[in-house]
């Protein structure tokens, strides 16, 4: 499958406190959602700064993981408690809460199901009022099942999926679960020069007005406006 290199456009601070687990916009506004027991928050970012402009810290004993804005709601998902929250998107007042079967890693949405990935093969599709699934679809490129998908986000049709410990993100068909390309991150992981084995890549936005493509991981003190250039193949 074609193959493309993401190359920084623009460099923008980011908090290296903060252990991503989501990123999107809503219009020209970014949201976020971080991890780990004790830490996991929800927030909106500066775009265009990466200041954390508000925040909503979750419960101790939730790990929060990704997240997406539908309807005029912030739906985030959490690891291992099985729950969903949702909140208000100009206050992130709570407003439900939903159970599911499974682990939560990713999560986005194609303008009508929630899409939900757990660490498997396997990308999940969920009503947005019920939280009920409706079908999934196995993840593969050729033959291959590809797993450990994770932060989620649905551009121009496809789904991207960054993959966990790899610097390399899966465009997928979510109607097939073929993947059609893979997007290579690593020179942007490599120029950040972190020692720690868990400041994985874990962050895509798109801005869709401006079709723009923001990236960004987990402790990672810098997020990036990026543009794609494909790698031609060449004969052995």
């Amino acid at each position: 499958v074609p193959r493309y290199v993401a190359e920084p456009v623009r460099r923008i601070a980011h908090d290296s406190g903060a252990f991503v687990q989501g990123l999107a916009f809503h219009g020209p506004r970014l949201f976020e959602s971080t991890g780990l027991n004790g830490q996991s928050s929800v927030r909106e970012l500066d775009p265009t700064s990466g200041r954390v402009i508000r925040r909503r810290d979750v419960a101790e004993e939730h790990f929060a993981e990704g997240l997406t804005v539908f309807n005029g709601r912030v739906f985030q998902i959490t690891w291992r408690s099985q729950r969903a929250f949702v909140y208000e998107l100009d206050t992130f007042r709570p407003v439900a809460e939903h159970t599911y079967v499974g682990e939560g890693w990713g999560l986005t949405h194609d303008g009508r199901q929630l899409i939900l990935s757990d660490g498997t093969a396997r990308l999940r599709f969920f009503d947005p009022a019920s939280f009920s699934e409706q079908r999934w679809v196995r993840v593969r490129d050729g033959e291959r099942s590809i797993d450990q998908l994770n932060e989620l986000e649905f551009i121009d049709g496809e789904v991207w999926a960054n993959i966990w410990h790899e610097d390399r993100i899966a465009r997928i068909d979510p109607a097939t679960g073929r993947v059609v390309a893979w997007v290579d991150a690593s020179a942007l992981h490599a120029s950040l020069n972190l020692p720690d084995p868990e400041a994985v890549l874990n962050g895509i936005a798109y801005e869709a007005d401006t079709r723009r493509i923001f990236l960004t991981g987990k402790n990672w003190p810098a997020m990036f406006e990026v543009r794609l250039r494909r790698v031609e193949d060449r004969a052995p």
